[in-house]
């Protein structure tokens, strides 16, 4: 059968070619993928709630094309609640407007699997029930290796930020292997804080610890400086920008997932991890972001 119409909490979500396989490499299928997003769903919509999702999309799987979506398709379910909304928020050029989609609860995430959604990306800030774009409400320092620097570098880095923004007195930071090769820290945000003032705090950030550090930070991202080192990216709080969404898998080609960690993983001998490994730890360790 290549389609058919699944009872999810009691909304009718279809679905089709099941047995489509997503992941070459491994041959995961869809079946598995919508597996994983039913079993993530508390932890994965606590991230998503109230974040209009850009999807990339891999209708063929990760062997093939894929293409970045973010407006509402053409024939999406008449349940699925998305705004218009600008492009670029609170800036001074909004930019164009785009009808963007929400994924409230686990039908809509069953949706965006079928769709070859594999990775689900989102903005540092929430809309709220009037549909007003409110300031953001966490702060994400994207941690990215430049070979032959790797995941062990980053944890170095990650220490080195998150103590930094402890003394500033943001605490609660979350360290989220990214599934692919670094990391991001988020780092909830106190108050109201336009988004202009969260993104200049991060690129003093980025900068003070690549100076403090320059053998093994750079905050820039001339690709000549690179090599050996950490890029701490702190553009990722420009208002247009988003960032894969913690417990979302990642196209690559095994099916690895943007993962939060506990702080004291965060070392030597980090590595990424794949969506079983993510089930597993969620249902015995808990959710490092409750």
């Amino acid at each position: 059968m290549n389609g058919q119409v699944l009872d999810v909490d009691g909304t009718p979500v279809r679905v089709t070619h099941l047995d489509k396989v997503l992941y070459p490499a491994t041959g995961t299928t869809k079946a598995a993928v919508i597996d994983y997003v039913v079993q993530v769903a508390p932890a994965l919509l606590a991230q998503l709630r109230d974040r209009p999702v850009t999807r990339m999309r891999w209708p063929e799987g990760t062997g093939a094309e894929r293409f970045v979506e973010k407006n509402v398709p053409r024939g999406a379910p008449d349940w699925l609640r998305h705004r218009v909304l600008p492009a670029s928020p609170g800036e001074v050029d909004e930019g164009t407007r785009l009808d963007l989609p929400f994924l409230d609860g686990l039908p809509g995430l069953v949706w965006a699997a079928n769709g070859g959604a594999l990775e689900l990306h989102t903005p540092q800030w929430r809309v709220g029930p009037r549909g007003r774009v409110r300031p953001p409400d966490r702060l994400v320092v994207d941690l990215d290796p430049g070979p032959p620097a790797g995941l062990d570098e980053c944890a170095t880095v990650a220490h080195l930020v998150a103590e930094r923004l402890a003394a500033d007195g943001l605490t609660g930071t979350v360290p989220v292997t990214s599934g692919s090769k670094g990391m991001q820290l988020y780092a909830p945000l106190p108050g109201r804080r336009p988004a202009t003032q969260v993104r200049a705090y991060a690129r003093d950030l980025a900068t003070a610890v690549a100076a403090e550090h320059p053998e093994l930070v750079v905050a820039v991202m001339r690709r000549s400086l690179r090599p050996g080192k950490v890029l701490i990216d702190w553009s990722q709080n420009h208002p247009a920008k988003t960032t894969i969404t913690p417990y979302s898998l990642r196209g690559r080609e095994a099916p690895t997932v943007a993962a939060p960690r506990w702080w004291d993983e965060i070392g030597p001998g980090l590595t990424q991890l794949t969506m079983d490994e993510v089930v597993r730890r969620l249902r015995d360790d808990g959710d490092p972001f409750a």
